[in-house]
């Protein structure tokens, strides 16, 4: 009996260096899942490439010419929501990063980073999950600290203690079958509980939800 193909996970880089492009293309095509179907280098040829190939998953660099990043990801997220992005940041300044937050993207990684802690981004945007870069993650802590917002407080205190537990565990980056591991959940039930707490905090996807459980001062 033969052993059926892996899938892989097809990608889409969005980078104008050539030089990182190259290195984001070998990179990636050394992993054994993952299949690169394309190389832009703008904002536009993103929105446009990613209706004609149909990645799985779009690594998306902020800094682009034309239309940036951010822009292009929103574009993006409109026509195809179920499309996943892996924002790549480079100076991690407070604009960078909230503006990523709020464009959409489904993980967010400094460039230049290592090669597997972007696979681990990827994987985890693939599989619905959040992921932040901890040097990402450091900062949207430092932005939000000093503005937590009592009426979140309030939204999230209102979650059941078994709620708390699943967002605890969004807010980390796992996703729907590893948060059912670490609870002794099935995944239907931690499906059932992640779309009750979005719908009690009124967002549309995870990062959001982690958004508001940071800004509630939760972790």
């Amino acid at each position: 009996m033969s052993t059926p193909p892996q899938v892989k996970i097809r990608v889409l880089i969005v980078e104008d260096d050539p030089m990182m492009q190259l290195g984001l293309e070998q990179s990636l095509s050394s992993a054994a899942d993952i299949l690169v179907i394309g190389q832009v280098d703008d904002g536009y040829r993103a929105v446009e490439s990613a209706k004609q190939l149909q990645p799985d998953v779009i690594v998306m660099d902020i800094g682009l010419p034309r239309q940036d990043g951010i822009a292009a990801t929103q574009q993006i997220k409109a026509a195809q929501p179920d499309l996943r992005v892996v924002m790549l940041t480079s100076h991690i300044t407070d604009n960078e990063v909230i503006g990523a937050l709020s464009s959409g993207a489904d993980a967010y990684c400094v460039k230049g980073t290592s090669v597997d802690r972007l696979l681990t981004a990827i994987h985890a945007a693939y599989e619905g999950a959040s992921y932040l870069d901890p040097q990402v993650a450091r900062q949207v802590l430092d932005h939000l600290k000093p503005a937590v917002n009592s009426t979140e407080a309030t939204i999230v205190g209102q979650l059941s203690q078994r709620e708390l537990e699943v967002l605890k565990l969004m807010v980390e980056g796992m996703s729907n079958p590893e948060i059912a591991a670490q609870l002794y959940l099935s995944p239907n039930t931690v499906k059932t509980h992640v779309r009750g707490i979005m719908n009690k905090l009124a967002v549309d996807d995870r990062v959001q939800a982690a958004v508001v459980a940071l800004r509630a001062g939760l972790v």
